[in-house]
């Protein structure tokens, strides 16, 4: 995605990629970070360490593009990094991939950041499995300048989806299932507003 920026606008802003599973997000941010560096840009990126369904380090997409990351256990853990590698030689992009995994503190922490004259590229799920507005994603969606909603296709009908069903055993997940789970026994699929089925 380009934007047209207003010449006279200071650098330092907040880009936020976001939608359901399977629209193509991470592949949309990990392009955005490439092109900045292949500019020269510094360009630092982190992960939440607990999502590490494809690298411990490394941010996959699902079609296979990677970009090396910084993983971090919370947000403080991120800020103290970014100051400490700001200090040895100032930063001009940072990425921070699966956003809504980490701790509430990390918006504030984006804002002051941009607010400092970085450009903050942001990753993140917008609803959870139940449909509800996933943490940080939320508040994100009206702290940002930019921000790009992407669809994905319905497993089920092929229509446009916004939605992510959660299956476990061939079913849709129960409402009281946790709401962040990293493991293998499940698989999500993209749903539309027709086929997605509210937990129960």
């Amino acid at each position: 995605m380009s934007y047209r920026i207003n010449p006279k606008s200071k650098k330092g802003w907040i880009e936020l990629i976001t939608g359901c599973m399977f629209a193509g997000k991470t592949e949309e941010f990990i392009r955005r970070l490439k092109r900045y560096k292949y500019a020269k840009q510094n360009v630092i990126v982190f992960k939440p360490a607990i999502d590490d369904r494809y690298s411990k380090k490394d941010i996959f997409s699902h079609s296979g593009m990677s970009i090396e990351s910084i993983p971090v256990k919370n947000s403080k853990q991120l800020f103290d990094i970014f100051n400490e590698e700001n200090a040895k030689e100032k930063i001009d992009i940072i990425g921070i991939d699966e956003v809504q995994f980490l701790d509430t503190d990390v918006v504030d922490i984006i804002s002051n950041i941009a607010a400092e004259g970085v450009i903050v590229i942001v990753n993140g799920l917008d609803k959870d499995f139940k449909n509800n507005p996933f943490q940080n994603v939320d508040r994100l969606l009206v702290e940002a300048e930019y921000v790009d909603k992407l669809t994905s296709i319905c497993h089920s009908c092929g229509g446009n989806a916004n939605r992510t069903q959660r299956i476990i055993n061939g079913e849709p997940a129960k409402a009281n299932e946790p709401i962040i789970v990293i493991s293998a026994n499940e698989k999500y699929e993209a749903r539309c507003r027709h086929c997605y089925i509210k937990p129960e």
